[in-house]
């Protein structure tokens, strides 16, 4: 399999930051913005077989697994996120199944296999070509009605925002258009006061929609506009309130 450079990029990122990404309560930005809506999205779980693309050190495969599912599978190109998954199963046993794996072959799992597939944040370290080849996968391994649910960083955040705590990606200016499939860097704050460094791949909505359509998914989908809410200024004023009325993530579910 060919591997190219924001695959060596991306595993090498997470490889090296594994441990900053455990937790077992929320603490990063998305952990509230963003994760806590995106898996009430999946409900219902119970019964379900579920995988979760770029699971990361697991943290959203954990609650999947929590809320009820028959059996969870976890995915991620970073052997450092797989390592650190596979040791918090060890010390609290949940029956997930964690592997190192590419999101665009999916080879292990057979045709009609899932019922559930979620991607937290995983497109926006793919290419354009990359992302339509993941949700091929991804319908095919989807069983009739089973449900595609991912969340992406709003294509529109990073250029209605400086480059300034608590969460940016560098753009440099304008661009929605003609840097489409470039990579920035960025960072998300955890409300200790330290970041974690993240990456974009910058995909407008069209090209989302498009992989989408492309892939074989052509029912009405369910889109989610994520943001800064007054629970979450009631409960942290300082560390929230310069994103307010900002689009921060999308959320977005289609079934087969």
């Amino acid at each position: 399999m060919k591997i190219l450079n924001n695959e060596i990029s991306t595993r090498e990122l997470y490889n090296n930051t594994a441990s900053h990404w455990i937790r077992e309560q929320p603490i990063s930005l998305s952990d509230f913005t963003a994760r806590p809506f995106v898996l009430e999205l999946c409900e219902p779980i119970n019964q379900m077989q579920v995988l979760d693309l770029g699971c990361g050190e697991g943290y959203c495969t954990r609650e999947l697994s929590r809320r009820g599912a028959a059996q969870v599978y976890g995915i991620d190109i970073s052997q450092g996120m797989i390592e650190a998954a596979r040791l918090q199963e060890i010390q609290n046993p949940l029956g997930i199944n964690y592997e190192i794996g590419c999101s665009t072959n999916l080879k292990q799992f057979g045709n009609g296999e899932m019922d559930l597939v979620v991607a937290v944040f995983l497109f926006n370290y793919l290419t354009i070509a990359q992302t339509q080849e993941c949700m091929a996968e991804v319908a095919r391994i989807l069983r009739p009605g089973g449900r595609f649910i991912f969340s992406v960083p709003h294509p529109s955040f990073p250029y209605m925002r400086e480059a300034t705590y608590p969460f940016y990606f560098q753009v440099d200016g304008n661009g929605y258009f003609s840097k489409r499939d470039q990579q920035f860097p960025g960072r998300i704050w955890k409300r200790d006061g330290s970041w974690l460094n993240v990456q974009l791949i910058h995909k407008t909505l069209e090209d989302y929609f498009n992989s989408l359509n492309v892939a074989g998914f052509n029912t009405m989908p369910v889109i989610k506009e994520l943001r800064v809410t007054p629970e979450h200024i009631a409960l942290d004023e300082s560390f929230f309130s310069p994103l307010l009325d900002l689009p921060l993530h999308l959320a977005i579910q289609v079934s087969k």
